[in-house]
């Protein structure tokens, strides 16, 4: 743990969509001992964000500010440095996410961020993980839909199995939801990228120790009619299966043999093809100038779906897994997933970072690695779904 800072906790990026909603969930839950703060380029937005915050405690008029921006490394280790945990929302993290990381890993800080990229996970492994371990402090990415529901979900599966045979987990997501201007970009950058991605993979791949007799796998699946669920299952590739295979290769909980696949789970054939057609289309597109700026254009950072359209929009997981001719079925669920449920899981790990009694770790590590059962307990508390079928 950091030693005695100015702050427990600094959100980066509360100006943004879903920052200021994460800044709202702590004016709403964060406990009155709490040494808290907002952290941005723009002081004047970030004095707006304050002047909302007041309405809802008016403790939080006083709220302090930090002026920092991803351009100036200065300005990043001088908030690292005052701080015991910082949460970053400040993407596409490809394009801005590595100096902040960087400053906290230097300055032995907490840091944890909403990113869905894999390329940006992969790189800050390789270029920052040694000095985290160094200086104690943990890089913790994919706070948000990304991946806590799917790397708690599991742990919350294994819990009713036994441990000392292998384990195979499938995961199926469902969900209604829309984009902010923030994700669509991220996406987009994502799905530029491709070719980078698989360099920054195989750079991990190179130096990433794997677990001393044990296995942890995450493996593709195939398309098809799910008999236990009733739906069309099709390969999901995004993050979150990496997430969870690392959680496994880091904790002996998940056996000797662990494997887990990960599907988006959909009732009708032609929405499915409809969907993947449309990925693939937009993947092809995002790769050439002209249509890649288009697209980018579309929606503007700092938009997002009204609190009307939020409250309609909802997620739902589920878990099918065996072990030793055990099989057990669980559910993870929750409201809207992209921003609501994202600003609440963020908010929630960085209180489990700065106040909760966790397990020794340091580097990059993963959410469960990082906070398990104490976030799991949060996260139920704070009304996320977590359940046998």
């Amino acid at each position: 743990m950091p030693p005695e800072r100015t702050y427990d906790l600094v959100l980066f990026g509360a100006t943004g969509f879903t920052g200021s909603l994460t800044a709202e969930y702590l004016a709403r839950h964060a406990p009155p001992e709490l040494r808290w703060a907002l952290a941005g380029r723009n002081p004047d937005k970030l004095a707006a964000v304050r002047s909302r915050l007041a309405v809802i405690d008016s403790a939080l008029a006083e709220l302090p500010l930090l002026t920092a921006d991803v351009t100036d490394s200065a300005s990043l280790l001088t908030v690292a440095e005052h701080a015991r945990v910082v949460a970053s929302t400040v993407g596409p993290y490809t394009h801005h996410g590595e100096p902040l990381v960087a400053a906290c890993a230097a300055a032995g800080t907490d840091y944890l961020d909403i990113t869905g990229e894999p390329e940006f996970v992969d790189l800050m492994y390789v270029r920052h993980h040694e000095t985290a371990v160094r200086t104690g402090a943990r890089l913790v990415h994919t706070c948000g839909f990304d991946s806590i529901p799917y790397d708690l979900g599991v742990w919350f599966t294994l819990k009713q199995l036994p441990a000392d045979a292998p384990i195979s987990v499938d995961g199926f997501v469902r969900a209604g939801g829309r984009f902010s201007g923030g994700t669509y970009r991220s996406v987009l950058t994502a799905f530029s990228r491709t070719g980078e991605a698989s360099r920054a993979a195989a750079a991990r791949r190179a130096v990433e120790p794997r677990p001393e007799g044990r296995r942890a796998r995450a493996v593709s699946g195939r398309t098809a009619r799910s008999p236990e669920l009733g739906m069309w299952v099709v390969p999901l590739p995004t993050i979150d299966p990496q997430v969870v295979r690392r959680s496994a290769a880091a904790r002996p909980e998940y056996g000797p043999d662990f494997r887990y696949r990960h599907f988006a789970a959909v009732r009708r054939l032609p929405t499915l093809l409809a969907g993947a057609a449309g990925i693939a289309a937009v993947t092809g597109l995002v790769k050439l100038p002209p249509t890649r700026r288009w697209l980018f254009g579309r929606v503007s950072p700092g938009q997002g779906p009204s609190p009307e359209q939020r409250a309609r929009s909802w997620f739902q997981l589920q878990f099918l897994a065996e072990s030793g001719g055990q099989q057990v079925r669980t559910e993870v669920a929750g409201g809207d997933p992209g921003y609501d449920e994202t600003a609440k899981m963020l908010a929630e790990s960085a209180l489990c970072l700065a106040l909760d009694d966790l397990p020794p770790t340091n580097g990059q590590v993963t959410p469960v690695t990082a906070m398990g059962d104490a976030l799991l307990d949060r996260l139920q508390r704070a009304g996320i779904t977590f359940r046998m079928r």
